[in-house]
């Protein structure tokens, strides 16, 4: 009896035009959250918020080809944050530079201090991402960018809702579309429709050449205690994700204002 192996392709078969149709549906779910929000129109610039992990990959590589058939055009940037604290390895950052430039995208490192002097000793999960983001805007101000794509997905939006619920008492979740600076600038999630298990599948299949920032929390914080949550209300209901998303409607009514 021969045993069934998975088979894995090269993400430059993607580039080079062989998109499968199972492909082709997580391109399109992408672009139906952009629409559905409205988060990228023509001529925009669009710098993406890269960590290294599967999502962010997969969203560079989903605005990337959708521009194949699109009738619009965007420009894109990546750019990426490593904690000098925590530095990725060097054959992980060659393979990252080699996955931007396959795809078309320009990429930049920053090699930063995830410790400032400013938080005095103190170290939380809020800070580590109030440093990143403060990083991302400076950067964004200065090169004329107005969006920022960030690679979270549809179980960060529902692992957000139930951790405000059960640790703020609020139903609060992360917006598609977050306006910071009155406008100014917009944090854009075009993935908020699309599974983590998608997005796992298409990355695996297509060797992405993700890489795991080493985060002395990454274990410890709530939302891997809130992930086996998500996975007993889809015992429930399959649709338990889409039906949280779509109790949040009133939300997420936001046009961005060009």
């Amino acid at each position: 009896m021969v045993e069934n192996k998975e088979t894995v392709s090269h993400y430059s078969d993607l580039v080079n035009g062989n998109i499968p149709p199972r492909v082709r549906r997580f391109i399109k779910l992408t672009g139906k959250g952009i629409n559905a929000h409205s988060m990228i129109a023509e001529g925009d610039r669009v710098l993406l918020s890269v960590s290294g992990g599967k999502d962010s990959l997969a969203l560079a590589a989903a605005l990337s080809l959708r521009l194949k058939w699109l009738p619009v055009s965007y420009h894109l940037e990546a750019v990426m944050i490593d904690w000098k604290e925590h530095p990725i390895e060097k054959e992980g950052e060659s393979n990252l530079r080699q996955f931007f430039s396959t795809f078309g995208i320009p990429f930049t490192i920053f090699h930063e201090q995830q410790y400032p002097e400013s938080f005095k000793g103190e170290f939380n999960c809020y800070l580590c991402s109030r440093n990143r983001r403060r990083i991302l805007f400076e950067y964004a101000d200065a090169h004329d960018y107005s969006l920022i794509a960030t690679g979270h997905h549809l179980d960060d939006m529902v692992e957000t809702t139930i951790m405000n619920l059960a640790k703020r008492g609020n139903f609060h979740t992360m917006l598609p579309v977050q306006e910071f600076f009155k406008g100014k600038l917009h944090v854009i999630r075009p993935m908020i429709l699309v599974h983590e298990s998608t997005i796992a599948r298409v990355t695996k299949e297509y060797a992405f050449p993700a890489v795991k920032p080493v985060c002395p929390y990454d274990q410890s914080n709530i939302r891997s205690s809130i992930k086996p949550i998500v996975s007993s209300l889809v015992q429930l209901d399959r649709d338990a994700r889409e039906h949280i998303y779509s109790a949040h409607q009133h939300q997420f009514d936001y046009t961005i204002k060009r």
